[in-house]
């Protein structure tokens, strides 16, 4: 499916993680499988949270993870299996509008649902 299709849909997934090397491990599982055209680990950063009835602080890194929209389960089913988490955060964004070449890019680089 091509960006410049009609029906071609993005989107960002919010994911956070505890370290580093658990979200370079899961960057490259999401890209090898191709759900993903692209995984951006950003630095250390705190998070806090409710967990288990008291507020939480962590220390965590994100993944931007960019994605056609209908690889949106096979994405979920593939961190869900490898993340560290019980409940891992797992949040899409859809993309209103993007540079045209990008989006074909990231159409192009992904594999369909409907392949």
């Amino acid at each position: 499916m091509s960006a410049s299709s009609p029906s071609a849909k993005f989107a960002v997934v919010l994911s956070t993680v505890p370290d580093e090397a658990t979200g370079e491990s899961l960057a490259h599982l999401l890209l090898e499988n191709r759900v993903a055209a692209c995984v951006t680990l950003i630095g250390q950063g705190i998070s806090f949270f409710w967990w288990q009835d008291k507020v939480q602080k962590e220390s965590e890194y994100l993944l931007l993870i960019k994605i056609q929209e209908e690889n949106f389960d096979q994405l979920v089913d593939l961190i869900t299996r490898h993340h560290p988490y019980e409940v891992p955060e797992i949040i899409a964004l859809p993309i209103e509008r993007g540079y045209p070449p990008y989006l074909e890019w990231v159409a192009n680089e992904t594999i369909s649902s409907e392949d």
